[in-house]
């Protein structure tokens, strides 16, 4: 009964990550704009690259969510082509737009230097777990900034706040089922950032949707 439970949650976590991923692509691609911030992008996709492929070739590992891994790495590409397609139009400053190529290539190299030290540190079974954790709590604030510089709905929408915040959630209940501590602690640190955005975020909705029923 139990790991029927966990299951569901897999399925669950596995369905919603999906929907910002690829909520993410098509508004991306629709508003010609990034919406995942570059820092969060870089370890999702160092993270869904080294275990994808460790599953995959190293452990041999044929699982549910190793194929999940290695789709959403997938569609990582494709958040990636809309970073760099349009981010640097988007850049403040002639410093930020310079050097724009070689900063992001040096976010993205840092990012899986990180990965790797996790699963070098801690092995590959528990480094990808508190690495990914770690990673979604950076993953929040970042969302939460990129709200507050933007000062508008611009590449985000609730589906990709609600469905990060579930995607991240369902993990942590399992992972406290099964009696991690670190788990429970990051879990609940990222569910109240999540939270915080959904929030602000709806705010920001409702409010151009009153601009836009005011102007019409």
């Amino acid at each position: 009964m139990l790991q029927m439970i966990i299951n569901i949650l897999i399925v669950i976590s596995g369905i919603c990550w999906s929907a910002v991923y690829i909520d993410s692509i098509r508004i991306g691609f629709k508003q010609k704009t990034y919406c995942m911030p570059l820092f969060a992008l870089g370890l999702n996709i160092a993270w869904e690259g080294i275990y994808s492929y460790t599953d995959l070739f190293i452990r041999h590992s044929y699982g549910a969510q190793a194929f999940a891994n290695a789709a959403w790495f997938l569609l990582d590409i494709f958040i990636l082509t809309t970073w760099f397609k349009f981010a640097k139009d988007e850049m403040q400053g002639d410093v930020e737009k310079k050097y724009f190529v070689p900063w992001t290539i040096l976010v993205l190299i840092a990012c899986f230097v990180l990965q790797i030290l996790f699963m070098v540190e801690f092995g590959d079974v528990e480094g990808e777990k508190y690495s990914a954790f770690l990673q979604n709590i950076a993953m929040s604030i970042t969302y939460l900034y990129m709200l507050n510089s933007r000062r508008s709905s611009k590449g985000q929408s609730m589906t990709i706040a609600i469905c990060k915040c579930i995607g991240t959630l369902t993990p942590t209940i399992f992972g406290t089922i099964e009696g991690n501590t670190f788990i429970l602690v990051t879990g609940i640190i990222c569910f109240i950032f999540d939270i915080i955005y959904i929030f602000f975020l709806h705010k920001v909705i409702q409010k151009e949707k009153l601009a836009e029923t005011q102007t019409a």
